[in-house]
């Protein structure tokens, strides 16, 4: 067992959310339970992740995508009245970490992207955008089948460019707003979780490579890391549940 705080403390010392001006609170949305033995991981505190934290014993609940969003309803009603009464009936703590855990150098998505993808020398380019090369030069098609291995989906491939890709940029989520920071990086690919309507004339007209992955496929893997090094930290026991979302 650990105490919640001290976790709290930890997380908060490793991720420094005061630095960031973010779109939710980080760090304990819903308090729970004092002491801790069981720390659930996934990406959005969906209710179907809700269940699946209740059948595991869970005392945490640990999430890139939380709760409190600005701009959103703010009545807890509905949807969000049944997730956060289930959470304050089994008595659990739900924390999230949203920027924080995208930019962090170790426990990171853009980080922990690069080492699932084979990207090496992974590096911040410009804010939240990364960069960093392959072993060896790969042709598009064959780049895209490794991004479909890696992540078990397969990615949105538009524009055009070098015939063989070396240089890459990401960004997990719904970054594909950033593809114009790549293409001033002069990089021959950019990887991000989603696609808008501009973004085929950009990475066509750019002559850069886009791939949108996956929001969700994409952001798998940083809470991930942070869950299991405060397990490792704190000695308590950390599953990751990956509710499937095709986005």
């Amino acid at each position: 067992m650990a105490n919640r705080n001290d976790i709290l403390n930890a997380m908060n010392e490793w991720l420094k959310p005061e630095n960031f001006q973010d779109y939710c609170p980080n760090g304990l949305q819903i308090e729970g339970k004092d002491e801790v033995a069981t720390i659930i991981t996934g990406v959005t505190a969906s209710q179907a992740l809700i269940d699946a934290a209740v059948d595991a014993g869970a005392d945490m609940i640990l999430v890139h995508h939380g709760y409190f969003w600005k701009g959103e309803e703010q009545a807890i009603r509905g949807i969000k009245r049944r997730r956060i009464k289930q959470l304050l009936d089994n008595d659990i703590n739900l924390v999230a970490y949203h920027l924080p855990l995208d930019d962090h150098p170790d426990y990171g998505n853009n980080r922990q992207l690069a080492r699932v993808l084979g990207i090496e020398c992974p590096r911040p380019l410009d804010g939240l955008v990364w960069q960093g090369e392959l072993s060896q030069p790969l042709s598009v098609k064959a780049f895209e089948a490794q991004v479909a291995r890696a992540l078990d989906r397969q990615p949105l491939h538009v524009g055009c460019g070098k015939s063989e890709i070396r240089t890459v940029g990401w960004c997990t989520g719904a970054a594909q707003g950033f593809l114009g920071t790549a293409l001033d990086a002069g990089l021959d690919a950019f990887i991000s979780g989603e696609i808008s309507e501009p973004t085929t004339h950009l990475a066509r007209e750019g002559g850069i490579h886009y791939f949108a992955a996956g929001h969700h496929a994409t952001e798998r893997y940083g809470v991930q890391a942070l869950g299991q090094a405060v397990a490792g930290a704190f000695g308590i026991a950390h599953r990751f549940i990956d509710c499937d979302n095709p986005v």
